[in-house]
């Protein structure tokens, strides 16, 4: 993974800066990190990450949260 990585943060991340979860784009993979830990990078697909997303919009993991 090259440096030319765009992370991108949610608008409602913490204002502290170590309380985001990032995200970001490349050859048709999409990646997550914390910024407390940046070096620690989990790899997805958009098909996963779309059914990830449906399955939030659901509620079906508002427990995590609540």
């Amino acid at each position: 993974m090259g440096n030319d990585i765009k992370w991108q943060k949610s608008s409602f991340s913490g204002g502290g800066g170590e309380q985001c979860l990032e995200t970001a784009e490349s050859n048709g993979q999409i990646f997550f990190r914390e910024s407390g830990n940046p070096k620690l990078i989990i790899t997805t697909s958009r098909e996963k990450l779309a059914a990830f997303i449906l399955g939030v919009k659901a509620g079906e993991f508002d427990h995590f949260v609540n």
